[in-house]
């Protein structure tokens, strides 16, 4: 069996159809039938022979199926690629169709979703608290892990164990943490998500997300759902996340190695900034014996730091020289974000950071020099 890195680079060559070595954007929406193999079949059946021979584009196409065959490698499942990270979590709440949903601490997106279906379907909507007191068969539990915008980890056994003793299944979105720093099918959930906009991606130019499930017939029902739902990733993003796929390993690991040493000089430099850093939020913080179970590999690129006013949070990002601000994650710069803009409900003394792949004393240095000037106002 290859490895992790191999895999990336060569997953997909078995669907290579030119002589190309980086596959071509392909911006053909329609396919020649092949005139020797005129077999009629109802898509369902269809949709394997899809992969190999594309008719049609929103059905899929050459580097859809690329992604889906990389995917499906370094994941551990059948992959099913969509077009954006919400569209993934619609097309799981369609599949699914429960009755309940349990949700708590998620991406604001998602719950937009749930709130849609609970306007239009009439979704009864329970936090993870719940469960037990009120899950039934059929159900959803739906967990992030790491949480955003926090970067700290919840147990995902637990939530498992809790959904499975009811007869519900469980959904984890795990963009905060891909592998290789988590494998979520390690704790037997039902189907995983992940916002391929973020670290698969890695260069904030495109927008993509992905269920993966262990179940053959479910990723093909996805599919089949997918075509009418015109929710499948576009072609020239499609070539995006192939090129960043290749890289991807030595960029996550570049990026929660980094954070991980950011957050430890901040923790341990806190008495030196009283005034202005009041909290540093990280799952490399966090002590329950489980966190180093589930993010074994490394910690999320994620982290959040508290400041003492709002006025502090809300001027901090214009003091520094190599951090972006912006909003959304993973990308190979660092970004960080006053959340409020975001988030209007959240604590506005909070701000977000992603950690990108510069040099990590650069970025501690360019903090420290922030922190500075805003103890100095």
């Amino acid at each position: 069996m290859t490895n992790f890195a191999t895999q990336l680079i060569h997953a997909d060559d078995k669907d290579n159809r030119v002589t190309d070595v980086a596959p071509p954007i392909t911006v053909s929406t329609t396919f020649r039938y092949d005139n020797n193999n005129l077999e009629i079949c109802d898509e369902s059946e269809c949709i394997d022979e899809m992969d190999k021979t594309p008719v049609y584009s929103r059905c899929g196409h050459p580097n859809s199926t690329r992604l889906e065959s990389v995917f499906s490698k370094i994941l551990g499942g059948d992959a099913v690629v969509y077009n954006t990270g919400v569209s993934s979590f619609y097309a799981a709440m369609v599949h699914f169709n429960p009755k309940r949903l349990f949700i708590g601490e998620s991406y604001h997106g998602v719950h937009a979703i749930a709130d849609i279906m609970t306007r239009n379907y009439g979704l009864k909507q329970y936090s993870l608290n719940d469960i037990e007191s009120y899950a039934e068969e059929g159900d959803l539990v739906h967990i992030e892990s790491p949480v955003n915008p926090y970067g700290v980890s919840i147990n995902i056994q637990d939530y498992v164990n809790k959904a499975h003793r009811k007869g519900a299944k469980l959904v984890i979105d795990a963009t905060f943490a891909p592998p290789p720093l988590q494998d979520p099918w390690k704790f037997n959930v039902d189907m995983i998500m992940y916002s391929a906009t973020k670290y698969f991606g890695g260069h904030s130019d495109l927008l993509a997300g992905i269920l993966v499930t262990r179940d053959h017939e479910v990723s093909n029902r996805l599919k089949v759902d997918r075509m009418y739902l015109g929710t499948i990733i576009g072609n020239l993003e499609s070539f995006l996340l192939l090129r960043s796929l290749r890289t991807y390993e030595m960029r996550i690991l570049k990026q929660s190695e980094n954070a991980t040493k950011i957050v430890l000089y901040l923790q341990t430099h806190l008495i030196e900034y009283q005034g202005v850093l009041k909290e540093i939020i990280h799952s490399s913080l966090q002590t329950e014996p489980w966190v180093e179970t589930q993010v074994e590999h490394g910690h999320t690129p994620v982290f959040c730091i508290k400041l003492e006013t709002v006025e502090q949070a809300k001027q901090f990002p214009s003091k520094l020289r190599l951090f972006q601000h912006a909003t959304s994650l993973g990308g190979v710069e660092s970004l960080i974000e006053w959340r409020a803009l975001s988030d209007p409900e959240i604590d506005q003394k909070l701000l977000r950071l992603s950690i990108g792949c510069e040099n990590v004393e650069d970025l501690i240095n360019d903090l420290t020099q922030g922190l500075e000037q805003t103890k100095k106002d």
